[in-house]
């Protein structure tokens, strides 16, 4: 028979994590958030835990884990708020992940420990301005000078790419052009501090407003010729398929916000009274929390069911995307009748559930926009 509950390191590791976001990061993040501040003490106390290293082996720091106990972390944590799920998320599955899947022996060497720790935050240059949801319309280029790589270009709303902690990019880039015009990508780590790249000021953004992203650019950027991680021209590919793990990641980001949607509103429905009782007593809210309860439900089944496919070594890129769509759906509808729900306080940024509204729509772009989504559950189905 199919069971769904969690065995007991699992069940152990989320309420671990459960209790450290209710004591450790829901108290003070609304302050973090208003400042729009990276909340660097946050970040530290989460790579004591172990939580950058979970799927990571111990030789190179990590805790030995797997990628569903990452999902399950990153749910708990969004409960509570999205940019310090997203911070765990982009660290280790955008910044770590790339080097220790397609990267060679010295470069994990070099890397991996501090990326593991939390002592080093590492990031993914994808995408650009003009390119969004187009990944292949690279423009930024790379050409070997002897044994350096010479970048030129740009790369835009990048996670994790500013912070003080921040040690590496790993940017794509055109290194070659085929007689029929199609672009061979490649992958290449940059250090951060290295000549002629250049962090632009923190995006004024909707929500997020914890997460460091930053416009890039790459100004004749040398780096060696062994920063290249994984084959020449194989670097588009590389993080299609980083990709198909990271839309699991986010649908349990997606479902922590739209689980904490209805943990705030349980609690605030009991305390709240109207026309001379608590709100809670009214069947148009109780079914209006019935079908939020319904939609975190149903996407953590959806995550589950794409994560256990994954660890099975079996194509999961179809569940990825049903996953993806649907928690972030979820998230989104969520957010807007929690806010709802709590009225004019919801429009308040001293609640959290105005946080979890503005943080809800970028779960709907991010890691591929829903219509990306839909696009690929289309052609899984036949659909030309």
């Amino acid at each position: 028979m199919i069971d769904f509950r969690l065995d007991e390191e699992y069940e152990t590791l989320r309420k671990t994590v459960e209790e450290f976001a209710r004591s450790e990061v829901a108290p003070v993040i609304g302050g973090f958030y208003e400042r729009e501040e990276f909340p660097y003490e946050i970040v530290a106390k989460m790579g004591e835990m172990g939580l950058f290293g979970l799927p990571f082996p111990e030789s190179f720091g990590g805790m030995g884990g797997d990628y569903f106990a990452l999902c399950l972390v990153l749910e708990e944590l969004a409960r509570v708020d999205s940019s310090v799920a997203i911070t765990v998320e982009a660290g280790v599955s955008l910044g770590a992940m790339p080097i220790y899947r397609f990267g060679t022996a010295e470069q994990k060497e070099r890397w991996l420990p501090a990326l593991c720790t939390g002592e080093a935050l590492g990031a993914f240059g994808l995408t650009e301005p003009g390119g969004g949801s187009d990944a292949g319309a690279t423009r930024t280029r790379a050409a070997l000078d002897g044994d350096e790589w010479v970048i030129n270009g740009s790369k835009s709303f990048i996670t994790n790419s500013g912070t003080d902690i921040t040690k590496l990019v790993t940017v794509t880039a055109v290194t070659d052009v085929k007689e029929n015009g199609r672009k061979e990508i490649s992958a290449i780590i940059v250090p951060s501090g290295t000549p002629g790249f250049a962090v632009a000021p923190k995006y004024s953004k909707v929500g997020w407003n914890c997460s460091d992203t930053h416009e890039l650019s790459f100004d004749d950027v040398r780096v060696p010729a062994e920063n290249l991680v994984g084959e020449r021209g194989r670097g588009y590919a590389q993080f299609l398929s980083i990709l198909d793990e990271g839309r699991v990641a986010i649908a349990a980001v997606g479902v922590g916000l739209a689980q904490g949607c209805v943990d705030e509103c349980l609690r605030y429905v009991g305390e709240r009274e109207a026309f001379g009782h608590k709100i809670g007593a009214y069947q148009a809210i109780q079914f209006k929390i019935a079908d939020m309860e319904i939609r975190a439900h149903t996407a953590r089944l959806a995550y589950y069911a794409a994560a256990s496919k994954m660890l099975r070594g079996e194509p999961f890129k179809h569940e990825a995307a049903i996953a993806k769509l649907v928690s972030s759906n979820a998230a989104m509808d969520n957010a807007r009748d929690a806010t709802q729900i709590f009225g004019g306080y919801g429009f308040m940024n001293e609640f959290p559930v105005g946080r979890f509204y503005r943080d809800a729509k970028i779960l709907e772009i991010g890691e591929g926009t829903s219509e990306v989504q839909r696009m690929l559950i289309s052609r899984h189905l036949g659909l030309k």
